[in-house]
């Protein structure tokens, strides 16, 4: 225990000396301030890294990761990050990625009780709910697994087009765009699923707020 400490400390000596070996100005340059065009709504497993999966440098992406990668309107945390990056940052893209084999996907998906994370997942079964006929014809435990993972990915983002934030952003003439992923664990490679939202025109009637 004590010797994995001691290399996590090490490490962080050397990560700022290789900084610095590559540009001396590397870390005064970052505490002038952050202007990233991105936020990150991604999954807690560690195996999916925001920056390093598209190449970005520190202070590219602003990120905000829980189980599943869920938007929950009443998850305060998720909207404070949504909010600082929507009207503060003036980010232009949010992304909503999910990946392929999520544990919080999976444990949705039966009914075993895992603890007090079974509150989280109550909220990605309701996701199930509301395509379980497409989902239950999916013979394939495997395909079934992965087609919810897209999903639920894609949930997410119609989610985040439904808040307030977004679509406050959006009557302010925001240039904001709204996308969902799924990153492959096996092959590194990103999936655009194809649901790129920039206005409120795209959603239902009833979830376009007129008076903001």
């Amino acid at each position: 225990m004590k010797e994995f400490y001691k290399k996590i400390l090490d490490n962080n000596k050397k990560w700022v000396e290789d900084s610095l070996a590559k540009d001396p100005n590397f870390f005064a340059d970052l505490a002038k301030g952050q202007t990233p065009p991105l936020l990150w709504i991604g999954c807690s497993d560690s195996r999916v890294p925001a920056n390093e999966i598209i190449g970005a440098k520190p202070g590219e992406v602003f990120v905000h990761r829980n189980i599943a990668n869920m938007v929950v309107h009443s998850d305060m945390n998720m909207l404070s990050v949504l909010d600082y990056a929507v009207n503060v940052l003036k980010v232009k893209h949010v992304i909503v990625c999910g990946h392929y084999g999520c544990g919080g996907v999976k444990a949705a998906m039966g009914n075993q009780s895992v603890g007090i994370i079974d509150n989280w997942i109550r909220h990605i079964k309701d996701e199930y709910r509301l395509h379980d006929k497409y989902l239950n014809s999916i013979e394939d435990e495997t395909e079934r697994f992965n087609a919810f993972v897209e999903v639920n990915a894609k949930e997410q983002v119609y989610n985040l087009a439904k808040t307030s934030i977004v679509q406050g952003a959006w009557k302010n003439g925001q240039d904001l765009m709204l996308h969902g992923w799924v990153y492959g664990l096996n092959s590194g490679f990103v999936t655009d699923l194809n649901v790129n939202i920039s206005s409120n025109d795209e959603l239902d009637e009833v979830y376009q707020l007129s008076n903001l």
